[in-house]
């Protein structure tokens, strides 16, 4: 949510008004809580109900100050944003200024011009709302984006010029938690978060989480081979730590067909396609070819990445 959404529109004046109006639009607005000053539409700065009445109210601040020209009322460090500003970010921002301003209100412009205010109360209500819509969009387990955020990046990544859609997928991860329980499950699963969220950091790198041991990245550029190459080295170097080496090779576990088969350690599969040599139209063609390329890679024993171009398969 932008910050020019949540907006109020608060009284401005030029630096030249005299306080005895200030004090008018204060007296006749009891819910006024600050004017802002503006010099050719661009806000210069606000006075605050607080600081005006601090002012006035000295001994002889009334008699000395009523009829003078505004200059003197003026704080001119408020916080100004864009209306386009994510609210998240304001919030930090107001957060983080001095004790004494902490609950001035937010002026917000557009193209540089006085738009409107928001307040601290309103801001945090805000930010409050926001933060639970984007928990919604968020695997409660590995808090990254989850199926509806996927769907959009997909969308996005067909207008690229250039792709890649990396898929990932535990082995054996079934027989994991059927031998030692959902909540030692969960533990692989955020050690191979973890290592995702390590290797896939860049600024436009998209990191999200299907559910179960399905993970998936949208990266705009082609050379993923050296990071798919590290992050199985990354995960194959403290798998075993997650199990009790003699159960794998005492222990017998039902496959998915229910017959018996030796305990297997979890291996990583990794299955990308480009569209360097191949054109796709919809997120449903992604899916598809994705999940054909997966399929293969999952033949290979141990964990591997494989890479499919234009039909070609490059399994490492």
């Amino acid at each position: 949510m932008k910050i020019g959404e949540v907006i109020e529109k608060v009284p401005c004046i030029d630096e030249f008004v005299k306080n005895k109006e200030v004090d008018v639009l204060f007296t006749s607005n009891p819910s006024l809580r600050s004017v802002v000053v503006v010099r050719d539409e661009k806000p210069i700065g606000h006075i605050t109900r607080t600081h005006f009445y601090q002012k006035i109210g000295t001994r002889y601040g009334y008699h000395l100050l009523m009829e003078r020209q505004n200059q003197l009322m003026i704080k001119t460090n408020p916080l100004i944003v864009d209306r386009n500003a994510p609210i998240t970010e304001v919030s930090t921002l107001a957060m983080a200024r001095p004790p004494e301003d902490l609950y001035d209100d937010v002026i917000v412009t557009k193209n540089n011009l006085y738009y409107g205010m928001v307040s601290i109360r309103e801001l945090l209500l805000k930010l409050v709302d926001t933060q639970v819509a984007i928990a919604s969009f968020l695997n409660p387990l590995s808090s990254l984006p989850g199926n509806k955020l996927i769907d959009e990046k997909l969308e996005e990544a067909l207008q690229l010029s250039q792709y890649s859609l990396i898929y990932f997928d535990l082995d054996h991860f079934k027989s994991y938690n059927d031998t030692y329980g959902f909540n030692k499950g969960d533990k692989i699963l955020r050690y191979l978060t973890e290592i995702l969220k390590r290797h896939i950091c860049g600024v436009e790198d998209f990191l999200g989480h299907i559910g179960g041991d399905d993970f998936v990245a949208i990266l705009p550029y082609y050379e993923v081979e050296k990071m798919c190459q590290k992050i199985i080295d990354d995960f194959d170097a403290n798998i075993l730590s997650f199990y009790e080496l003699e159960d794998l090779a005492y222990v017998q576990v039902a496959n998915r067909s229910g017959e018996l088969e030796p305990l297997t350690c979890t291996s990583l599969s990794i299955a990308v396609i480009t569209n360097e040599y191949q054109y796709f139209d919809s997120v449903e063609q992604l899916s598809n070819a994705v999940t054909h390329v997966k399929k293969q890679c999952k033949k290979v024993a141990g964990s591997c990445y494989l890479i499919n171009k234009q039909q070609n398969y490059f399994v490492h």
